[in-house]
């Protein structure tokens, strides 16, 4: 298990995404990645395809994929809405999201238009059976 430290003001899904703001409302512009947990499973990330920006994502959806040395998942949406930016960095090192999940590897930004079913961090956690 990673020894990443899960931000407390963020909100996670039950397919092991995030979006970086505990409080965000529909309008409101967020960044989204994909958990520890879900970077830990799947191991070393190689590379990850994800959604042009002004595409409209649906929570609860895939939207684009991860691939590592083990496997390929799809990605799941955490909230609907319109994609905004995408990380172009992990055009170049989509390892950022095994070495920092919450931070530079994060995936893509979208403008809310509706919340998915999303849980707070301690929920998360202990859901996951992971340390937050």
């Amino acid at each position: 298990m990673s020894s990443v430290s899960m931000p407390t003001d963020y909100l996670y899904s039950g397919d092991h995404e995030w979006i970086d703001n505990d409080a965000a409302e529909p309008g409101d512009t967020v960044r989204v990645g994909i958990t520890h947990v879900a970077a830990d499973q799947l191991g070393d990330i190689v590379y990850v395809d994800l959604p042009d920006v002004g595409t409209e994502v649906e929570a609860g959806e895939a939207f684009g994929e991860v691939e590592s040395t083990k496997s390929v998942s799809d990605i799941f949406a955490p909230v609907s809405g319109e994609v905004v930016a995408i990380n172009e960095d992990l055009g170049d090192d989509a390892g950022l999201i095994n070495s920092d999940p919450y931070g530079d590897g994060w995936l893509y930004e979208v403008r809310i238009s509706d919340l998915g079913d999303l849980m707070d961090q301690g929920t998360y956690a202990s859901e996951n059976d992971s340390e937050a």
